[in-house]
This record gives structure tokens, sequence and C-alpha cells, in this order.
């Protein structure tokens, strides 16, 4: 039996949003940040874009909020889109003023702003904010710096967290998030965290999908507890497929970022042929969703394994100074961007849908909270906008920050609670079950689940699922559990609501394509698709 560990707030993920809402909190309260990996390893890391932001004169909130609506062809919550964008400018200057150097300008197009601007898909102006062609990694390295050095705040990495503990799980009438169970990876023992408040700010699922963008620690571990607790989970059929990722077998998950496409870099076939002309009249600068179609129906059209994306009319000395991170690694793999075209395709990026949140990140659950890709704020709707991700975290973060402050005079610590009961399991002697079954969910969803769908090909992996599910969920009860356990579980159960949310979806809309239902549906307002949950305790949970 361990001591358990007793905090105010309770953070697990430690990515922007997370270690935005600790850097927040620790000034007014005791904070404890969970890492499944080390702090800073998770997809803020290798984001390359930037944060988008009205940041010019020629810029407007007006045009940055209908360039966000449009993308999200119809299913963005407009109040949310306003409150987000409208709180930009000062989210920009919050991470100034944390320490983060963001590129200066070099009055390229003539911005009237202090720093660079990038134009990226669907926006209508400059207005993405960046360092270089690695934001994230200013971001979270700098975020990191703060929160090592807060007294109130303490870290544990190589912390995953296995289940939400609720009152109602417990038994008890009145629901409220306590806390949760957290497995110490290295030490291979499971611990009681408390709280008075806890976040998810856990990042998305690409690891659902065969090819993704996303690190491995993108497994969509908030929304499946999240789920199992019993809040509500919406739109996770808007699965988005970067358009851009460098095809080469040891370029694993490497970006290519939308940017060089802003700065003017074109979508090329193998005998140099330009094709998005044909699908729609912004070219490159569409929105992702329609740039990935665009691109996989043109691989599949010619047989071929990828596109080629060219900016070699640029300067050596522009893409050096404007791309040195993309630059270096193509060079590296036998790819000089500024004398020839370099390979790319589609791969898995961003979970548009999550958890079902308020404008203050609260969720279903009294006491839990969700920000950024976890959640489903209404943002993004069907198809996110390039850069408006990084945003969100900050912006929600702050909303958060700002309730939980408010609140927590009222709110009690939790009584005991009860400890994690493994009287009952053993050690596996059969790894390899994970592993198989890890590798067959990706597989079975990039071929059936993925650019485009069909009914048959959903029906296909759900059946999957269902076999699957019998067969983890078995293994689950009775062995003593591991990191690679806890993610396969999770993974499952994010694979079976991006299955069930998608062949409940009779159109195409934003990201979701289906080949049976091609043309989105006009007879109605568009609406979300929301599953609803109910709380369940499996596993070893000692209630």
């Amino acid at each position: 039996m361990h001591d358990q560990l007793q905090h105010d707030v309770l953070i697990i993920g430690s990515g922007a949003a997370g270690l935005s809402l600790a850097i927040k909190l620790a000034d007014h309260t005791n904070v404890a940040v969970l890492s499944k990996e080390a702090l800073i390893e998770g997809a803020t890391l290798y984001a390359q874009g930037g944060v988008s932001a009205v940041l010019d004169e020629q810029d407007s909130i007006e045009s940055h909020v209908e360039d966000t609506l449009t993308a999200g062809a119809g299913l963005c919550d407009p109040e949310i889109v306003r409150f987000v964008v409208e709180r930009a400018h000062k989210s920009i200057d919050w991470l100034v003023n944390q320490g983060v150097d963001f590129t200066r300008s070099d009055e390229t197009a003539g911005s009237n702003s202090p720093f660079h601007l990038h134009k990226e898909g669907g926006h209508s102006h400059r207005r993405i904010i960046h360092a270089a062609d690695a934001t994230g990694k200013e971001i979270e390295t700098t975020l990191e710096a703060c929160v090592r050095s807060h007294p109130n705040i303490d870290l544990f990495e190589h912390h995953i967290a296995v289940d939400l503990i609720t009152a109602q799980k417990l038994g008890k009438s009145n629901d409220r998030c306590l806390g949760a169970y957290v497995l110490d990876v290295i030490n291979n023992n499971i611990n009681v965290f408390s709280a008075r408040n806890v976040i998810l700010a856990t990042g998305g699922a690409g690891k659902a999908y065969l090819y993704t963008s996303n690190p491995d620690g993108c497994t969509g571990d908030g929304i499946a507890m999240a789920k199992r607790a019993g809040c509500r989970i919406a739109n996770m059929e808007f699965i988005q497929f970067h358009p851009t990722c460098l095809y080469h077998p040891l370029a694993k998950s490497f970006l290519i970022s939308e940017a060089l496409r802003g700065e003017g870099a074109k979508l090329i076939l193998e005998n140099g042929d330009r094709f998005m002309h044909r699908y729609d009249s912004r070219e490159e600068l569409a929105p992702r969703d329609i740039v990935a179609r665009a691109i996989d129906y043109e691989m599949k059209r010619l047989g071929h394994d990828c596109v080629y994306l060219d900016i070699s009319h640029k300067s050596k000395g522009f893409i050096e100074q404007h791309f040195p991170t993309i630059n270096k690694r193509c060079l590296e793999l036998g790819f000089d961007m500024s004398f020839e075209p370099i390979p790319v395709v589609p791969a898995a990026h961003y979970t548009c849908g999550g958890v079902m949140i308020n404008q203050n990140g609260q969720t279903d659950i009294p006491g839990l909270y969700a920000i950024g890709e976890v959640s489903s704020s209404g943002l993004h709707g069907a198809n996110r906008m390039a850069s408006n991700s990084l945003l969100e975290c900050i912006v929600f973060a702050h909303a958060a920050f700002k309730h939980i402050r408010q609140s927590l005079a009222a709110t009690n610590m939790p009584e005991k609670l009860p400890e994690w009961d493994e009287s009952r399991v053993t050690d596996s002697d059969e790894e390899v079950v994970v592993s198989h079954n890890w590798d067959e969910i990706r597989r079975f969803m990039w071929d059936y689940v993925g650019i485009v769908r069909t009914t048959k090909r959903l029906q296909r992996a759900q059946n999957r699922i269902k076999l699957l599910k019998t067969e983890v969920t078995d293994y689950y009860g009775n062995f003593r559990i591991s990191k690679d356990l806890v993610e396969l579980r999770n993974l499952l159960l994010v694979a079976e609501l991006i299955v069930e949310s998608a062949l409940r979806r009779k159109e195409s809309r934003g990201l979701h394509y289906t080949v049976d239902f091609p043309v989105a549906d006009t007879t109605d307002t568009a609406a979300n698709t929301i599953i609803e949950s109910i709380p369940s305790n499996d596993g070893h949970a000692a209630a």
C-alpha cells in the first residue's frame, strides 16, 4: 500500500495546455502535473507551424472568425470561435512574457507587426506567429523551465493515469471527480492521486492510425478515461489528416509544415504536374481536409506512394532562415529543398472531437476539466483550421484557471480513496498479445477508417473492434497492468468511438468523407455527433 498523494489541482498531461494552466494556478494553490514520458515529450514539442492570432492592422477579428467558421464546415460554435479569437492577442502577450522567443519581423508582405507572420491554409491573412519552424519546441521548453522552477508545482514524469476516480463510481449520489489511479512506470506500481479538481490535458489520439504525425504517446488516454467516467464525447469522426508528412522509411512522424505552402511551395506529381487547381480555387492553401483528400485521390488514381512538395524556387538562404528544422532533417535524409521537390504523404494529425466542455473547460462531471486537443470545445467543428490548436490550448488554460481559482475555496479535499486492487491478478507471460493487438488496431483503422470511408469498411472495423475488445478486457482483468496495456485499452476505446461516430454521420462534411454519402446534408441544421456515456468500473479499481 502506498501513501495517497493530495493536491488541490491534478493536471494530467504536460503539453501547452497543461503546463500553461499549471503556471497560472501555481501562484494561488498547489498543483501536480503528470507526464507519461519525460515532461516535454508530447505533441506540442513537435508542432512546427505556430499560433494563429490577429496581430497585424491589415487583419481583423471578424476575418479570423469567418475563416475558422468556414473551415469548420458548419459545425463550429460561433460563440466559442469568437471567444477564442478575441483572446488570441492576450494569449500571445502571455507567452512572450513567459519568455517565448517568436521570430521577429523582416517586413515580409508589408506586415506592420513586430513579429514575422506566416499564412497557412484556410487563413485569408498572414496571422501565424511562429518561432522559425519549431514553434512547439520553443513554447514547450519555455513553459517547462517555468514549471520546473516553481515551488508550488510537483512534477511526476513517467506516470500514466489509468482511470479517473469519481464519486459515482464509489456509489455516492452526487457525482464529482475525486482523483485518479496512476501507474508509476519506472517503479511499476499504482498510486492514488486525490485532488479537488482534475484536468485532462492529454492531447489527441493520432496513434490509432498506422501513419501519423503524432509522437508515440498520443493514444487518446484522456478521451477514454472521460468516456469510462461518464462524460459525453463529441465529433470523433473528424480526424484531421495533415496533407504533408515526409515520405521516407527513416522519417517517422516527421511533419512538413503548412507554412511552406504559405510561402509558395507547390504540390506536384512525379512528372512535375500540379494538381490542386482541379480540386479548389485556393489550390495549395485550401483547408487541410480538401488538400489531404486531393493527395489521397491522386496517389490512388496513379498508384503512386507519394506526391511531391516543391519550394525550390526559393533561395537557399530563405529556406535556411525560415525552415531550419525541416531543412536540416531533409538534408540528413538526402533531400535538398532548395534544389529539388521532397516526397510527402498525408498522415493522421489531429483529433477534432473529444470530451465535451463548456467555455470554462468544464466537462459533464463536476471537478473535471478538459483543455486542448483532448476536448471538444466547439472551436474546430468538422475541420480544424491550421494553427488554431495551440491557440485553443492557451485560451482554455486561462479560462479553466479563472474558474478553478474562483471555486477552490468552496471545494473540499476528497476523503481517503480506495486503493488499487491487484489481489486477483498475476504477471503476464503473453506480452505479445499487447503488441500484436496494438499493431492490428492501427492497421485496420488506416485501411478502413482513413481519409476516404465507406459504410462497408467502417463495419469491418467495427467487427474487428468487438473481437479485440473482448480479448483486451479479459487480459486487463487478469494481469497486472503495464503502460503498453493501459495505452492499448485506451486506443481500442477511442477507435470504437471514431468508428461509431463515423457510422452515425450519414453525410460527408469536413474531415469525414464517405463514398456512400458523398455530399453534405443541406436539409437540416448541421448537428454534432454526441455519444452519451454510462460510467464503467471494469478492471482493478477497488470500488
